[in-house]
């Protein structure tokens, strides 16, 4: 875990505060080690500072505290109090208080290793801390774009015909170290950079096995292995990541020393390497290209089946849905003005022409079929076609319109794909995002709603204007023709259903003992 007293920048070398020549800064005592940072600054008059620091700061003061008549002793005590703080440097101010720094002062700071600045009357110590921070920035800006870069690099690295050498070379040059991969039974498998000895080597082969998952067959660990671990030897800083494939793949990295950003590239170098290692050493992914390989050398999808984790399967349709964001706003047309006799029935003023939906990308379809559970996807034509294993049951997904075949044998595959053609064609004229076609379809599934309402109205247009008519229909129909049963459901006489039914069939010119004839109004009926 990070120290929550770091702030998340990276240190100010002191000397470069120094080279400042706005702010006049001089060391007076202490040494002059170039390694030695500062985190930030802090003002602070109090006698004891200790309990106000965290360590890591250059504290600013003007000897306020100091008491007239102050010896050796009492500065003695002042700076191993700051010492044993972990202060990075004492800033001394000459102004208003003291004109020059205390002897005894820069004695104990020469005695304690403490550097001892001191700030000129015409620097403020506001000044002082804004500097700080303008090359804590300026340090930020530069590890960025250094982060960038390498970003860059690393991603060129894995584009190339030999993409785990390359990405493992360039990450060596980035970190000034070694770059090694190492394999599920702890092997070398590849390695990049500069030697650095054979202590250093075993060190990190035992660091990838902290880091390294268990295998399945062997003993399961008490806890759950760490994703990254580090550690030092030799003065050279190790450090290993589990790749994230789960196969037992490791990246060992060694650089004598860590710079900010280290862990961010190395981190990108792994990630990358976790997509070069993963489905392709792994045995799901050899057995989909053994069963891509089998199909086109003309074995039965039945065959191959097996390789791909069994039967029954669902074969999935998918639309993606264009949320408001994702497309233009509406196009509002007015129509021309018409008399009243000349506009048909049902027109609106404006015409709204519905936005275009884009076709999903690679990338949102193979997220789709991670979401479903299945990597077997084909983005084609518009509509995403994803073939998943029964036990692994679709949901609906946000931002996809979803139809599902039943599930099926391998033989019945093509078959599975038109049940899942249709089953999406009717989730998008419902507007639901999942629609599963049954075991046993019904006519509706095999009809879009819009179109099963416009064939309604055009078919039942001659009994528009008489709502009694058609209720008497529909509630002949339900009861199979029964004069009787649909009297005493509508509360009328017998004859008068009759009458009706006469009626009915008059005026839509059909033949009502005809059992094609019923089905087909029955079906009107439903969709009024």
């Amino acid at each position: 875990m990070p120290d929550p007293t770091v702030p998340p920048t990276p240190p100010v070398s002191l000397d470069a505060l120094l080279a400042r020549e706005d702010l006049g800064l001089r060391r007076v005592a202490g040494p002059s080690d170039p390694g030695v940072v500062v985190r930030w600054a802090h003002t602070s008059e109090m006698a004891d500072p200790y309990p106000y620091l965290l360590g890591g700061e250059l504290l600013l003061s003007a000897g306020v505290h100091i008491p007239d008549g102050a010896g050796p002793g009492y500065f003695d005590a002042y700076v191993s109090r700051i010492v044993a703080a972990g202060g990075a440097a004492l800033g001394f101010g000459l102004a208003p208080v003291h004109d020059t720094l205390p002897e005894a002062l820069v004695a104990a700071c020469d005695l304690q290793g403490l550097p001892l600045l001191e700030v000129p009357p015409r620097t403020t110590f506001s000044g002082v801390a804004r500097a700080v921070w303008q090359l804590m920035a300026q340090a930020r800006l530069a590890e960025l774009r250094r982060v960038t870069e390498a970003h860059r690099g690393l991603a060129s690295a894995a584009a190339r015909p030999d993409p785990v050498p390359s990405v493992l070379h360039r990450l060596s040059r980035h970190l000034d170290g070694r770059a090694v991969l190492f394999g599920p039974e702890g092997t070398e498998i590849a390695a990049a950079g500069r030697a650095l000895g054979e202590e250093t080597d075993t060190a990190l082969a035992k660091l990838a096995e902290v880091v390294r998952p268990p295998s399945p067959a062997g003993q399961a660990r008490s806890r759950p292995s760490p994703a990254s671990a580090t550690d030092t030897v030799a003065g050279v800083r190790l450090a290993a990541y589990a790749l994230g494939a789960g196969h037992g793949f490791v990246l060992g990295v060694a650089a004598p020393s860590r710079d900010s950003g280290d862990h961010t590239i190395a981190s990108v170098a792994a990630v990358l390497l976790s997509l070069l290692t993963g489905e392709q050493q792994s045995g799901t992914g050899a057995a989909r290209s053994a069963a891509l390989v089998r199909l086109l050398l003309g074995s039965a999808p039945e065959e191959v089946a097996p390789l791909l984790g069994g039967e029954p399967w669902r074969v999935v349709h998918a639309h993606r849905t264009v949320r408001p964001s994702e497309v233009q706003p509406p196009e509002v047309q007015p129509l021309k003005t018409r008399s009243p006799e000349t506009r048909s029935p049902g027109a609106v003023s404006p015409e709204i022409r519905p936005p275009e939906i884009r076709p999903p990308d690679a990338l949102a379809a193979s997220a789709l079929g991670a979401a479903l559970g299945s990597a077997l996807v084909d983005p084609a034509d518009g509509v995403v076609r994803v073939l998943v294993p029964d036990g692994r049951e679709p949901e609906a997904q946000p931002g996809w319109t979803l139809g599902v075949s039943a599930a099926v044998a391998p033989y019945d595959w093509p078959a599975a794909d038109t049940q899942a053609a249709r089953a999406l064609a009717r989730a998008r004229a419902t507007r639901v995002p999942l629609v599963v076609h049954g075991a046993r379809p019904a006519l509706d599934d095999l009809v879009p709603a819009a179109d099963a309402r416009a064939h309604a109205r055009m078919l039942l247009a001659p009994l528009a204007g008489t709502p009694a008519l058609t209720d008497t229909l529909r509630t002949w129909l339900s009861l199979h023709g029964s004069w009787d049963r649909t009297a005493v459901a509508l509360s009328v006489h017998r004859n008068t259903v009759r009458q009706r039914i006469a009626r009915c069939a008059a005026l839509l010119d059909a033949d009502l003992d005809d059992p094609d004839v019923r089905m087909n109004l029955w079906f009107a009926l439903r969709h009024t």
